[in-house]
């Protein structure tokens, strides 16, 4: 649609709706034009000005400066104001802290932060610590079960070599992570399983189909399990014997 010339009242779009009034220290006196390096240098020093505005009070600065200092950088007036969301459980808000945060200048978001990092670094290394402790307090029990740690380290690889052999992995991996399991492990052992030690001779010998399903077990060829290597060397030695 065209324009109404007549419209008196329309705007100039040739004339800007708000003048702008420069300062005349700005404008070339005997041109008019806008003085560039007078505009830039004004600017510059105001943003200095503001820059000191926004810069930490001194030590020994009156409290109603370090209080307005802290309000322009968005800290609380008081620790309780302090909205903290917690990451877990076990980072909740703490008084203590967050007086320390609000005398240190911590804003909102700040605070938070300390939270939030403490629980994503802090709280693997306690899971990783309680966990260590109770394996220690685990290993002492089968300690005395067994009539102290030498014997236990010797039953231990028996024990391991039993599991595997007989339960499915996810089964042992549970049971061989605490005391009760692995006593459980032993008797199971002790009651269906005959000893892997030198009385290993009496019990029935192996085909040769189960002795070669034994050679490609991870535990001959790769681990090379002593107690599992001499079940499979014994049983062919007793397989050719009988051969022969």
């Amino acid at each position: 649609m065209s324009e109404d010339l007549l419209d008196v009242t329309a705007k100039n779009p040739q004339q800007p709706a708000q003048q702008i009034e420069v300062p005349e220290k700005f404008r070339d006196a005997a041109t008019g034009a806008l003085r560039v390096e007078a505009l830039l240098k004004s600017y510059l020093e105001l943003e200095r000005a503001l820059s000191r505005r926004v810069a930490p009070p001194a030590a020994d600065a009156p409290e109603e400066e370090r209080a307005r200092w802290r309000k322009l950088l968005g800290v609380p007036e008081t620790p309780e104001a302090y909205e903290i969301t917690p990451p877990h459980d076990m980072c909740g808000p703490d008084p203590d802290v967050n007086r320390r945060l609000h005398e240190a200048g911590f804003t909102c978001q700040q605070a938070q932060l300390v939270y939030d990092m403490a629980a994503e670094r802090l709280l693997p290394l306690i899971a990783e610590a309680a966990a260590e402790f109770e394996a220690g307090k685990q290993r002492e029990k089968l300690h005395a079960e067994f009539g102290g740690e030498e014997r236990y380290r010797r039953l231990a690889p028996q024990i391991a070599a039993w599991g595997r052999a007989n339960l499915s992995e996810p089964v042992f991996a549970a049971l061989a992570t605490t005391a009760e399991g692995v006593l459980a492990m032993h008797r199971m052992m002790s009651a269906k399983e005959p000893p892997l030690s030198r009385d290993a001779d009496a019990e029935a010998a192996p085909d040769e189909a189960e002795l070669r399903k034994m050679m490609r077990d991870p535990r001959y060829w790769r681990t090379r399990e002593p107690d599992f290597v001499k079940r499979v060397t014994e049983g062919f030695r007793r397989l050719v014997g009988e051969q022969g």
